[in-house]
């Protein structure tokens, strides 16, 4: 039994890393030298080349921190790294929740040291090629830190009750966990956009009173309320624009890039507003939450029926399985379902942004707002005009932008 799982394990990793690369390939092949009839008079030639080299260089580079990475991974599978790292927790004479830990973070420090390579390599080098960046180093070193932090400070003692949880409290374990996470998670949404986001970003009240009068125009004739009408920072990492909302109830905010308020007009941005109100008069957030919080049930119901696998811990290189490492064996098992989950997830994220886009049409009184609003943020943010519907199938929670302005003219026909 040991051999079955090692090689499923191998399997998956594999397996999902073949159906990845598959996907960025024919992504590839399916970019095209002309500029969509679409977009003809929005982006010029060179300004679509350009689009198309920063697609390649994204994919290729993707494909090759995958392919190392799955190296490293199959070389620490094999080569022992998980009884090693394991070893060296349990030599400490901690409890087994510290071991767990001690263990789980050590796995997560490697992680982050192999990744951090790739992100420098990917903010200053791909991301300054194209025109994109604007994070200094000292900024890039600081965000990683916060992030350690809030890892440090919000995930140990969430871990710490799932490896507690499991540990004591028998059969019902994962019930407990599931609604552990979930209140977890509500509690984060409420909080991050007091809490966490302005670590990062600096969030100031609208200056420009014009377009804050069309905005507060438009929420009153749908009535909305929104608590405040932000902009936040985005230039000082990116140029590329962006918009969303926080926060529940009435303490919701919008909040816009300053470069998006640079780049369009105020009707296009009262049409982004639009779109954003949209996803919360449809309910799609909660219905997300919803989805999540199912998600999350399936997740630990299968870790509970994977503890104590001795011949899965095996395959490992572990003598006996503990808690902590089968919640680690468990997300390389849990990959494939994972998968299937985004896909679905994905799929019902892109009809919702259907959905919303239908709503700012009905309700803003420019119907070329919306797709201009969309064609300039495709052309500022470089995007991929014909991607392959199996890298979208994939990874887009978003439809691809042309289905989106194909679809918005439908709604303008008579």
């Amino acid at each position: 039994m040991t051999l079955f799982w090692l090689f499923f394990v191998l399997f998956i990793l594999l397996g999902e890393f073949l159906v990845q690369s598959a996907a960025s390939l024919l992504n590839l092949r399916a970019l095209e030298h002309q500029v969509p009839e679409l977009f003809q008079k929005v982006i010029d030639k060179e300004e679509y080349a350009k689009s198309q080299d920063y697609t390649r260089a994204t994919i290729q580079f993707s494909l090759c921190q995958e392919t190392l990475l799955l190296v490293i991974i199959i070389g620490f599978l094999l080569g022992g790294g998980f009884p090693f790292l394991d070893g060296l927790a349990q030599h400490l004479g901690q409890g087994p929740i510290s071991t767990g830990l001690i263990f789980i973070a050590s796995l997560l420090l490697l992680i982050g040291l192999l990744n951090l390579p790739f992100s420098l390599y990917s903010t200053f080098v791909i991301e300054e090629q194209f025109g994109f960046n604007n994070t200094t180093l000292t900024t890039f070193l600081l965000d990683q830190l916060k992030i350690i932090l809030l890892s440090f400070f919000l995930g140990i003692p969430l871990l710490s009750l799932i490896l507690w949880f499991f540990e004591s409290t028998g059969d019902m374990a994962w019930v407990y966990c599931w609604l552990c996470v979930c209140l977890f998670s509500i509690v984060l949404q409420l909080l991050a956009p007091v809490l966490i986001l302005p670590l990062f970003n600096k969030f100031t009240p609208i200056g420009d009173e014009v377009l804050k009068n069309s905005i507060m125009a438009y929420c009153k004739k749908e009535s909305f309320q929104l608590q405040g009408i932000y902009t936040m920072d985005g230039s000082k990492r990116s140029s590329k624009l962006n918009a969303f909302f926080t926060g529940f109830g009435r303490f919701k905010k919008i909040v816009f890039y300053d470069t998006l308020i640079q780049k369009l007009s105020d009707a296009e941005i009262v049409s982004v507003l639009a779109h954003e109100m949209g996803h919360y008069k449809h309910h799609h957030l909660y219905k997300q939450l919803v989805l999540s919080i199912g998600q999350s049930a399936l997740l630990f119901y299968i870790l509970s029926l994977m503890l104590g696998n001795v011949s899965l811990a095996q395959a490992f290189g572990l003598n006996q399985p503990s808690t902590y490492t089968s919640l680690v064996i468990f997300t390389f098992l849990y990959t494939p379902i994972n998968l299937l989950l985004n896909c679905f997830t994905n799929f019902l994220s892109r009809q919702y942004e259907f959905q919303a886009d239908l709503y700012a049409h009905t309700s803003i009184t420019s119907d070329q707002a919306l797709l201009e609003a969309l064609k300039k943020l495709s052309k500022a943010n470089l995007s991929n005009l014909t991607p392959h519907p199996f890298y979208v199938f994939l990874h887009y929670s978003h439809p691809p932008v042309t289905k989106r302005i194909k679809q918005l003219m439908q709604y303008q026909l008579p």
